[in-house]
């Protein structure tokens, strides 16, 4: 069937009543035709932007998971093996900080995790989205967002999900904003230590 929905000249993709009468809803994709609705799907009005998918669909999994806790694994690991002593030296009668005291092999660890961290939580909202895709969500917000930030990605994600899933998709938000304040409460008590020690008036 190639007929288009009568009276509109370019529909939004969506389900609509088929043109043939047979009382049944039909999936336009914007050009054509490709289906009858599954049982299992609610029928939504003609014109919606994305359909409702069904309540039963599972919304979140371990990579949503993953990418919300990501920033608070490496905020952990940081104050756990980067904790630098910092060491000055006198360069021509001058007070120097002494680079490799703050330079430390747990720097690099802190440094080559983080790296890791960012990559895996990118190939995680991949398959996050190719899930979303998979469970009936028409245009999930996209992965390739997660390498401008991951707070983005976690936003946009559970605004769409929210939509075709209504009063679910939000937990993802709230997660990730706890995330943020515990691991800003122990990067400041880190820095504070930290700053203990550059003040002191003897040094090291």
């Amino acid at each position: 069937m190639t007929e288009r929905p009568m009276d509109q000249s370019h529909p939004a993709p969506g389900w609509y009543p088929d043109p043939a009468g047979s009382g049944r809803s039909l999936w336009w994709d914007g050009t054509a035709w490709s289906g009858y609705l599954p049982a299992a799907q609610p029928v939504v009005a003609p014109g919606r932007w994305r359909p409702l998918i069904s309540p039963q669909t599972p919304v979140y999994n371990a990579l949503i998971w993953l990418i919300v806790a990501s920033p608070l694994v490496v905020v952990v690991l940081q104050a756990a093996v980067w904790n630098p002593v910092p060491r000055f030296v006198y360069v021509r009668g001058v007070r120097t900080l002494d680079p490799s005291s703050i330079i430390t092999p747990g720097y690099f660890v802190v440094a080559a995790v983080s790296i890791l961290a960012y990559a895996a939580t990118i190939v995680a909202a991949y398959f996050d989205w190719k899930g979303l895709r998979r469970a009936g969500v028409v245009r999930p917000f996209h992965w390739a967002w997660a390498f401008l930030n991951l707070a983005v990605y976690v936003i946009g994600r559970s605004v769409v999900v929210r939509k075709v899933a209504p009063g679910r998709g939000l937990a993802p938000i709230w997660a990730f904003i706890g995330v943020y304040v515990v691991s800003l409460v122990i990067s400041l008590a880190h820095a504070s230590s930290m700053l203990r020690l550059f003040s002191s008036p003897n040094g090291y």
